[in-house]
């Protein structure tokens, strides 16, 4: 019998149209007179795709089992939760002291989301898809048998899930294949059964919070990423009372105050950052609880006992996080931290202590603890960094280039991190764009980057062009519906201020994004092809009109608010004039697209679609189709062939 593993090569000449690979299964199809060499390699059907030379593999041996570990909960005897990865997908572990012995607890194929715990127990809900179509499914992990239970419906997708105080109830939001209808639900968690449709609205609602006794729910609608509203659902009435006014504001989390009178939540309400604010249920009296700076209040979570509000603020890419006291008068207190990225942010449930992920330039992110008797941040996990030496990671500088507009008689600047090799220059460049467009990219740890600057010896630029969180709201603002464009004039001016610079070689630039950066690799590929090399698509959109006819129904309108409606003829008409698959007749460099069969959100079509027309002006477009995988690769294997293949194409467009 043939290894499925083993790497499989064909070559085809296509002449109608493509191969069938798979049941319902088509790849792109190609000019007439395009030779393909396809491939298959476990999971992956590739096109065009060399077979990586045994020096290449290796060397990224090492950069690909570079491990994190996220923060996943405390248990009630001492120990945490962790999320981590030894084997094909990250999984949930406990850690029972300060670098302790991780002792895995799940075990699947799937990598697991999600972690709840839940008080009173060391029973823990996880989160768990199938080959990343997101149809997330909870599952309740008992401790003491070892036994999972699934507590969803299979087919739905279930977020948002909270747990009562007193760990007996949970309550989530449940949306439907092609509906964009959300439901609220609530079940006692020790009978499955119990569950019940609480609240059922169109938009994209979900849950924040359980009151304290239990009988009321904190819920919110997302509307775009610079609009929601928050509300109180009675869960045995069904009524829902608005407690956030009816303006073009954005809030952030929220929990009920120990006693029931207040929410603590992030608001940019009359202001262009986020900040902290505690809401008075019934006067609806606001007061500010963080100081007024020109950064965005991210993370905020209150301690179980409502006497400390810990809360991390976003400056320049960098988290600084800060302890409140909440009692009146109060002046928060910065917890020293390595310069980086905070996340997870999640207190016990005595209070003393909160847990934490952090990530930083030249580490992966690993689990914190803060401890309020002691005031002492001890670092829990360590992670493996593939046995390379830390002291070469390079660390980014910031940077703020000029792009093509004004603001205030002044030419607008935007800002960038820049990883640039030790040895002279000039180097390759590949500009990383992330995705979104309600993305920011920030200084975290990157084995990718590592990799692509000390041996693939390019400079690596990441910009945050408009469009993107952290640095207001009026910026999030300025790439909105018609204005799309001009965040792709960003990376022109990108493009200019590279031809500026000695050590950065001007004719060998690539572009290189997922989701929505995808979309800005092929716009950056048609508006500026004669000054690139190339370009890597990660499950991008070709069209903004395809992708949203096409997308999952419970994400429809909200990208409708950010790309505009498609519906609309004079919008249809902008979608379509601009779509990097109209004017895909510019590009005539390498490209090469990297999709998930089970892509809920960027369906095949869009990768299938741009792989067809590039591949008819006669470009040999490299082509790798995850047929277990979603919205980006979850599985080592797969990540590891993608890290490899992206290798060779680099190699190829650079010359080197």
């Amino acid at each position: 019998m043939q290894n499925k593993y083993k790497a499989r090569a064909t070559i085809v000449t296509l002449t109608t149209l493509a191969m069938v690979v798979a049941p319902n299964i088509i790849l792109a199809q190609a000019a007439p007179q395009a030779e393909i060499v396809r491939r298959t390699q476990g999971a992956l059907v590739m096109e065009n795709v060399p077979i990586t030379p045994d020096n290449v593999r290796e060397r990224l041996i090492q950069y690909n089992n570079v491990r994190a570990a996220g923060f996943a909960g405390f248990a009630p005897d001492g120990s945490i939760l962790i999320s981590t990865r030894f084997a094909e997908t990250s999984q949930i572990h406990a850690v029972s002291r300060p670098m302790g012995a991780r002792y895995q607890l799940t075990y699947y194929p799937e990598q697991i989301g999600g972690v709840s715990t839940i008080p009173k127990s060391n029973n823990f809900i996880f989160t768990k898809d199938r080959g990343g179509d997101e149809f997330f499914q909870y599952h309740l992990f008992n401790r003491a048998t070892g036994t999972t239970t699934q507590l969803t419906e299979a087919g739905t997708r279930n977020e948002s899930r909270n747990i009562s105080r007193d760990g007996k109830m949970m309550a989530w939001s449940v949306s439907r294949s092609g509906s964009s209808v959300r439901e609220i639900v609530v079940m006692n968690i020790a009978e499955p059964s119990s569950k019940r449709v609480v609240y059922r609205a169109d938009g994209a609602w979900f849950v924040a919070d359980f009151s304290p006794d239990g009988r009321k729910l904190l819920i919110g609608q997302s509307i775009s990423v610079t609009q929601s509203k928050r509300a109180i659902l009675d869960i045995a009435s069904g009524v829902v009372t608005p407690i956030t006014p009816n303006l073009r504001v954005s809030y952030d989390g929220g929990q009920f105050s120990p006693d029931g009178r207040f929410i603590y939540l992030g608001t940019d309400e009359n202001s262009d950052f986020a900040y902290g604010v505690k809401i008075e249920l019934a006067t609806g009296r606001r007061t500010r609880v963080t100081p007024n700076i020109n950064w965005d209040v991210e993370g905020i979570s209150l301690s179980q006992n409502g006497q400390n509000l810990a809360y991390v603020v976003n400056e320049e890419g960098r988290s600084k996080l800060y302890l409140l006291p909440t009692t009146q008068g109060a002046r928060a207190a910065m917890i020293a931290l390595p310069t980086g990225v905070v996340g997870g942010l999640e207190w016990s449930d005595d209070s003393q202590k909160l847990g934490l992920a952090l990530s930083t330039s030249s580490a992966p992110s690993d689990a914190y603890v803060y401890t309020l008797a002691s005031r002492s941040l001890i670092r829990w996990t360590r992670s493996e960094i593939g046995g390379l030496n830390p002291a070469t990671f390079v660390e980014p500088r910031l940077i703020r280039y000029p792009t093509f507009d004004e603001i205030s008689g002044q030419r607008r600047t935007i800002p960038a991190w820049v990883y640039e090799p030790k040895t002279p220059g000039p180097h390759p460049v590949i500009i990383q764009i992330h995705g979104g467009p309600e993305g920011q990219s920030r200084p975290n740890f990157s084995s990718t980057i590592q990799y692509w600057v000390n041996d693939l010896g390019a400079t690596v630029i990441v910009p945050n062009v408009r469009g993107s969180t952290g640095y207001g709201k009026a910026y999030v603002d300025l790439d909105n519906g018609s204005k799309r464009m001009d965040s792709v004039k960003d990376i022109g001016s990108l493009l200019d201020w590279i031809g500026t610079q000695a050590n950065m070689n001007k004719n060998k630039v690539a572009v290189y994004g997922g989701s929505y950066g995808g979309f800005m690799v092929l716009a950056s590929m048609t508006n500026y092809n004669d000054r690139l090399a190339g370009g890597v698509d990660i499950v991008g959109i070709s069209s903004l009109v395809t992708f949203l006819e096409n997308t999952q129904g419970y994400r429809r309108d909200l990208r409708r608010v950010e790309y505009g409606d498609e519906r609309d003829p004079a919008v249809r008409e902008f979608m379509t004039r601009t779509a990097p698959l109209t004017n895909a007749g510019n590009i005539n460099r390498p490209l090469f697209v990297i999709q998930g069969h089970n892509d809920p959100r960027v369906p095949q079509s869009e990768a299938e679609q741009i792989v067809a027309r590039v591949r008819a002006n006669g470009v040999n477009v490299w082509y790798m189709l995850g047929m277990d995988e979603g919205h980006g690769f979850a599985k080592k294997s797969n990540r590891d062939a993608q890290r490899e293949a992206e290798t060779l194409f680099f190699r190829e467009i650079f010359g080197n």
